[in-house]
């Protein structure tokens, strides 16, 4: 699986995660969350380091605006320690793809 497409995976998963413990949703993603998702996918698709994208918490370009950074910041607080049990491979590549530095592709 390509760095991009992974990066896709888990931030549906972590919404995912996070719709169903704090809005009760079960088999699809509230309004609120799947705004989330499209937005956080377009922020992927524009990302400016594409296949040598560091995760975003350790990215020079913060592309989110304010208030959907402060949405994931918050998805990601809830499902991050959820992710170690529910999807362990997928919570192990996102942490190695934390301690990567950001090379711009040129």
């Amino acid at each position: 699986m390509d760095r991009l497409t992974r990066e896709r995976k888990t931030i549906e998963i972590m919404i995912g995660i996070y719709c169903s413990g704090k809005h009760a949703m079960k088999d699809q993603l509230c309004e609120e969350c799947n705004s989330l998702l499209e937005y956080a996918n377009h922020r992927i698709d524009k990302c400016p380091y594409r296949e040598i994208k560091p995760t975003c918490a350790k990215c020079p370009v913060h592309c989110y605006k304010p208030d959907k950074r402060d949405f994931v910041r918050e998805v990601m607080r809830y499902s991050g320690p959820k992710m170690a049990y529910k999807h362990p491979i997928l919570a192990f590549q996102h942490l190695f793809d934390g301690f990567k530095k950001p090379k711009r592709d040129k």
